[in-house]
């Protein structure tokens, strides 16, 4: 454990050494996860940095790449009186077509926020008559657990909890991103939770295929002051590699039994990213095996048709191709009280991060 000085010395050097091999030549980095976003404005961090150096946010948050279609979904089921949607909190306000999961539940829907997707199991065996569906919305960092849940209700012979699957893989976005005409990164933070769980081997592609630097970041300021010297050492170096950061938390390997569980429950699938579309191979499906416990497969379902809100460009600040602040909805009609596009909604949205933390001071 670092002193209090130790670490502003660290600091200090890392922000120095930023400056001096930055130089004059602009260096944009691209931070992937959500929580790299708010630790950045929190410890404020980009005000240390050149100005030659820019951070823009990437689609590391899950709840706002999920696309208007799964929500208009799970809106759908919860208007069946015999469903219970169980899901995560931040799934609450993020709007639909037409709808919300909030405006639901104030109408009578019967939707529970839990901590845990294992809670709806206990909500299933409480309520034997009722199909309880869970809201599985997240990358590699949660699908696991959700996994574990199926393999769980299956192992208690629970016959009425359900899975509607949004989750979606973080590499094959990376690769969609680098092969964009009109995003231009020259290196990448890459988040350390996801890769505690699959390693390193998925991420080298952005090197060996790409010749961008990448950094697996922890989370602490200092974590992320030095992946980003890191960064910016490879690319005044012109030496492009895969550098782990985060080794005290992700092994080079992953969790691989996290990953066989993973991976006995679900396969991958084709899936659909909000601002960045279709990518083949970057969601994750259930399995057939498991199918009587897919609420897509087992539940029948009338979904009204998927329109996108007017003026928010929600997708292109996840692509990176603009900051939140050239939305024109941004802190005027989309607000966290009463969000238009879902990137204002999670605490790790970007849009969020920008209005909690950088609105006024952050004008791009």
């Amino acid at each position: 454990m670092l002193t209090n000085e130790e670490v502003k010395t660290a600091a200090d050097f890392f922000t120095r050494e930023i400056g001096r091999l930055a130089g004059e030549q602009p260096i944009r980095l691209m931070e992937v996860c959500g929580t790299h976003t708010v630790a950045i404005f929190k410890a404020g961090i980009r005000q240390l940095l050149p100005k030659s150096v820019e951070l823009v946010s990437g689609p590391g948050c899950p709840v706002c790449v999920t696309p208007n279609e799964y929500l208009d979904t799970a809106i759908a089921y919860s208007k069946n009186p015999q469903v219970i949607i169980t899901t995560f909190g931040d799934m609450l306000k993020v709007p639909g077509s037409t709808s919300s999961l909030a405006a639901q539940k104030a109408e009578g829907g019967d939707i529970r926020i839990l901590y845990s997707p294992l809670e709806s199991l206990e909500i299933a065996v409480a309520n034997p008559h009722k199909k309880v569906i869970f809201l599985a919305v997240g990358f590699e960092t949660t699908a696991p657990l959700a996994a574990a849940t199926v393999l769980m209700a299956e192992k208690a012979g629970i016959k009425n909890f359900y899975v509607l699957s949004a989750h979606k893989l973080v590499p094959p976005a990376l690769r969609a991103l680098l092969m964009a005409e009109d995003i231009h990164v020259d290196g990448f933070l890459l988040p350390g939770h996801v890769s505690a769980v699959i390693g390193m081997a998925p991420y080298e592609f952005v090197v060996d295929e790409f010749q961008t630097p990448a950094v697996v970041a922890g989370f602490e300021p200092l974590d992320i002051l030095q992946s980003i010297y890191l960064l910016v050492k490879q690319i005044n170096e012109k030496t492009p590699k895969l550098e782990n950061q985060y080794g005290r938390v992700a092994l080079p390997a992953g969790n691989v039994v996290a990953c066989q569980t993973l991976y006995k429950v679900y396969q991958r699938a084709d899936a659909e990213w909000r601002g960045i579309g279709k990518l083949a191979g970057s969601g994750l499906a259930i399995r057939e095996q498991y199918g009587n416990f897919d609420a897509r497969t087992s539940i029948p379902v009338t979904v009204e048709a998927t329109q996108e809100h007017v003026g928010c460009r929600c997708g292109q600040v996840l692509r990176g191709t603009i900051l939140p602040t050239a939305c024109p909805l941004f802190g005027k009609s989309c607000l966290p009280e009463h969000p238009v596009g879902s990137c204002m909604v999670s605490v790790e949205g970007t849009c969020a991060a920008w209005y909690k933390y950088g609105a006024g001071r952050w004008q791009g």
